[in-house]
């Protein structure tokens, strides 16, 4: 048995206010979307937007809305970073740096506050 991918889900308050986030400020584009439900893709990365403001709908409350996060590797991350840099939507504390354990990273933080960290895996000397 072999794992091949993730799809990281995000709960969102309001799909279409998220998706034009995700498409304007982020370089994904809409595969799909619908009351309750977005598809975004960019190269062989797939993130799914589901709605959490239906209050009276267990596992749909707005307080879910921003709970999430994710890590994105990407081939370059400087290039993105200074694109999310001036979009205003670094995260304060996930300025663009070399981590301890060997990847070049930053974070971002969507509408509702859901954290998408990108990292570059750093080649290793030696």
């Amino acid at each position: 048995m072999a794992m091949l991918s993730a799809i990281p889900s995000l709960p969102v308050r309001d799909i279409a206010a998220a998706v034009g986030f995700y498409t304007v400020r982020l370089p994904f584009h809409c595969r799909h979307q619908q009351a309750g439900l977005a598809i975004l893709v960019r190269d062989e990365v797939e993130l799914h937007l589901w709605a959490a403001n239906r209050p009276d709908v267990p596992g749909g409350e707005p307080h879910l809305a921003g709970s999430a996060s994710c890590g994105i590797r990407v081939d370059e991350a400087l290039a993105l970073y200074e694109r999310c840099s001036q979009a205003g939507i670094v995260h304060p504390n996930g300025p663009l740096q070399r981590s301890a354990w060997g990847t070049e990273e930053f974070t971002v933080l969507d509408l509702d506050g859901n954290a998408l960290r990108f990292f570059r895996i750093l080649p290793t000397s030696g």
